[in-house]
């Protein structure tokens, strides 16, 4: 059972060597490529006709569809302001792009070339000059400059703050030449990533319209990217056509990607109404959350005639970091021994075997199934760093085992957690009183479970129970999306259930999850975590010159936010559970860090024919 989230030492392989525009110094060498990678040769080279795990000879046509859960409002996917719509944000594109079998690496897509110097005090972008939006009007510098103020003004503050102490100004050079001004004390692994990364937006479709990026609306900015929106029934459904005249489908990062000519969301209160509608007929694909249904609902006559198609496929991807959160800025929530004895109430051990039927593994890092993940106690140069800033340390960090999710027996209630709970409790001063309850000057211990999810009833519920043996006043509240979606914003809860998806060599979003700038305001750091120890490393790991440096990096900060305690981890599996049509087709093998359904799977004709003749569709 997954929770649907709300929520890119320097060695660069050059083909060229080229100058600057005058005024630039004549004797600084400047790097000229067609990509840049972090540490190691790019996979991919100059000439690539197309990616390695696509099939270059998918037939476009069809549709696919899936579902979405709650409900939707607007299209602008860059504000907290309303619900936007899923899949909103391909409308845009961004300046550089990355490989689903490659980590590290980014590749020019709307540029031809960018280059720089080998101390990255700037970059200039090259742009394509073939590149149009999908009114046809051409994509320039002016664009992305006016992309990149509008995020600096308008943009989510998390992402506005980190943005703008990394660069310091973003320039028109001529009408395809954009240039990129870095902060001297910015950390430079990923910097040019960052405005390469940027979506890019047509200027004139703004000032036409008077729009702001922080502000919801039903009209989609225009953008360049390969599909546009069709049509839409608010919170019923939303078609999303593929753009006939798109720019970028001969270019070799599009080739076998982009198939479906429609790609449709049908919208549902929950999971569970959305899996009778999928039985149904009422959409083609279900990637299933659920571990129960997936053991037990997938029974239908659908699936026994070989109509539909249910597999298991490799995910190569790291555990997403799924968890209850502790909202910090509550003041029971402060005391650590609070956060580690609420943690114990919860049973993972049980919930597998009775309510998962076995199919997870334990998250016990922010980096599981990663080289990020700490293990053991620290030592070597990971231990030198911990020692570096010992003053600013969480309690046992140094000279312990990395914090591990709390083991439970085979009972839903562990006697034995229950009791080292109740120790915590006690000495953090809330007493059990003469009605059972849990109380600390007079005020009662009360934790609101705040989930807009059905199917999440029979996990909290449990550990709910478990919390009320404990004396603590807890509740399982279930609202509706809208009223999640706005008070998991202003930060109005106790406990939710959350995500914090890490890469394999992360950077700047760091600061956006676990920075305390801005902390009290992030959407991406729900627990408003402020660590002095966690910012000293978020720098260390973003400024980490070799790979052996950023994975010890890595592993220390891994190590300090687990002793943090903000979290309650839940679980994860290395596989996608797909069910579907079995009218599609996908690459085998699929790459090891997507699954792709909406980018590179394609209609099978041969399979769609012979499921017509039979009388299928």
């Amino acid at each position: 059972m997954f929770k649907n989230s709300s929520k890119t030492a320097i060695c660069v392989i050059a083909f060229g060597l080229g100058g600057l525009s005058a005024g630039a110094v004549a004797a600084e060498e400047i790097i000229k490529s067609y990509g840049i990678s972090t540490f190691g040769e790019m996979k991919y080279a100059a000439d690539m006709k197309y990616l390695d795990y696509v099939n270059p000879y998918a037939p476009k046509g069809g549709e696919i569809s899936t579902w979405s859960g709650g409900t939707f409002d607007s299209f602008n996917p860059y504000s907290t302001k309303g619900r936007a719509g899923v899949f909103s944000s391909a409308f845009f594109e961004s300046i550089l792009t990355n490989a689903a079998d490659e980590i590290g690496s980014a590749y020019c897509f709307l540029c031809t070339t960018l280059e720089y110097p080998e101390n990255k005090d700037w970059v200039i972008f090259n742009l394509r000059e073939d590149v149009t939006f999908s009114d046809g009007s051409p994509l320039t510098a002016e664009d992305v400059v006016f992309t990149y103020d509008l995020f600096i003004e308008q943009g989510l503050p998390s992402y506005r703050a980190v943005l703008s102490q990394d660069v310091l100004n973003a320039e028109v050079l001529d009408t395809y030449r954009v240039k990129f001004t870095f902060s001297p004390d910015a950390p430079r692994r990923g910097l040019i990533e960052s405005p390469g990364g940027l979506p890019v937006m047509s200027k004139a479709w703004f000032e036409r319209t008077g729009a702001r990026l922080d502000e919801s609306r039903l009209e989609p900015a225009v953008g360049s990217g390969p599909y546009v929106l069709d049509s839409y029934d608010i919170n019923q459904s939303i078609t999303y056509r593929r753009n006939p005249d798109y720019w970028g489908e001969e270019h070799p990062f599009s080739i076998g990607r982009n198939n479906f000519d429609t790609i449709r969301f049908e919208y549902f209160g929950d999971s569970i109404a959305a899996f009778e509608a999928f039985k149904a007929g009422a959409y083609s694909f279900r990637n299933e959350n659920s571990s129960k249904t997936w053991a037990t609902g997938y029974e239908f006559p659908a699936i026994k005639d070989g109509s539909f198609a249910k597999v298991a496929l490799p995910d190569g991807t790291m555990a997403p970091g799924q968890s209850f959160v502790f909202n910090l800025q509550r003041e029971k929530f402060q005391d650590p021994k609070v956060r580690e004895a609420l943690a114990l109430m919860f049973n993972y051990e049980w919930s597998n075997e009775t309510l998962f039927y076995g199919l997870y593994d334990r998250i016990n890092s922010f980096w599981e199934n990663g080289p990020g993940e700490a293990v053991g106690v620290a030592e070597g140069a990971e231990l030198a760093l911990l020692e570096s800033i010992e003053d600013l340390l969480p309690e046992g960090v140094i000279g312990s085992e990395p914090v591990m999710a709390p083991a439970s027996g085979a009972r839903q209630l562990d006697r034995k957690n229950l009791r080292r709970a109740s120790a915590l409790l006690d000495e953090a001063g809330w007493l059990v009183g003469d009605d059972g309850m849990r109380r600390k000057n007079g005020k009662l211990l009360s934790v609101e479970f705040l989930e807009d999810s059905p199917t999440f009833d029979r996990v909290i519920n449990p550990y709910v129970d478990n919390l009320q043996a404990l004396g603590v006043n807890a509740i399982l509240n279930r609202v509706d999306p809208a009223q999640a979606t706005k008070r998991t914003r202003e930060k109005d809860f106790d406990m939710v259930v959350d995500q914090f998806p890490m890469g394999f060599e992360p950077g700047s979003g760091l600061k956006q999850y676990f920075g305390s700038k801005g902390a009290e305001q992030s959407v991406f750091n729900s627990a408003s975590l402020k660590s002095p120890a966690v910012d000293a490393l978020i720098e260390v790991v973003q400024n980490a010159e070799t790979k052996e440096a950023l994975n010890v990096a890595i592993r220390a900060l891994d190590r300090v936010l687990r002793a943090e305690r903000f979290w309650v981890p839940q679980w994860y599996k290395n596989v996608h559970t797909v069910s579907y049509l079995d009218i599609y087709a996908y690459p085998d093998p699929l790459p090891p860090y997507a699954l792709g359904t909406f980018d590179f799977w394609w209609v099978d004709p041969v399979k769609e024919a012979a499921l017509r003749a039979a009388g299928k569709l």
